[in-house]
């Protein structure tokens, strides 16, 4: 995995492995620009949801393969697109640290809580009542978003609070972890929001 960025909350991944190729491009003070372009139709979905209720600028070219199943594809997805946080923020002075949202999606209510504490952890709280959104695999929501805690080093808490259509549960979840982490990275000045001087 390459990556490059400046101080300009932007950053570069790419990824090639046997199973994937992945090239990512994200500006965290966007404007929900996307472009999106992997043979996983349900994902494009969800992070062009993403990027317009977090307000990034998110570009994906990849290929993997999904002959076998998305689970590759997704999951190194993931993986770039937390390194890509990561590196865009940098040391993460001036930025607010935590984000919380609420999203309602019709009958659903998700909530996403997130802390850039540079100390990875995951928990997710949802119960679908099929393996399947479409050609989609349910269990990989929970793969995506424990790569993305993962690499983007971040304390990420979801839950669907009720809910009936899965559909929506998920929607609800991107929504909401966008719209969090929109608020976790907002810039309030000074220093890094820590008593220990550091986020790492």
């Amino acid at each position: 995995m390459t990556a490059d960025a400046q101080r300009t909350y932007s950053a570069h991944v790419e990824r090639e492995t046997g199973e994937t190729k992945i090239d990512l491009a994200l500006h965290l003070h966007g404007t929900g620009r996307v472009s999106l372009a992997f043979p996983v139709p349900f994902l494009r979905h969800m992070l062009h949801l993403f990027a317009v209720h977090g307000s990034f600028d998110l570009d994906i070219t990849a290929d993997g393969d999904v002959d076998v199943d998305d689970h590759h594809l997704v999951e190194d997805i993931g993986l770039c697109l937390g390194r890509a946080i990561a590196i865009a923020l940098g040391d993460k002075r001036g930025i607010r640290r935590y984000g919380e949202r609420h999203t309602p999606m019709d009958e659903t209510l998700a909530r996403a809580v997130i802390d850039l504490s540079g100390r990875p952890a995951f928990v997710l709280q949802a119960s679908f009542s099929d393996t399947r959104i479409g050609t989609f695999p349910t269990e990989l929501v929970a793969e995506f978003f424990k790569s993305v805690a993962n690499e983007g080093r971040m304390a990420l808490h979801l839950a669907v609070l009720y809910g009936e259509n899965n559909h929506h549960m998920v929607e609800a979840l991107f929504k909401a972890f966008g719209a969090a982490l929109r608020e976790a990275v907002t810039l309030t000045g000074g220093g890094v929001n820590s008593t220990k001087g550091v986020l790492e």
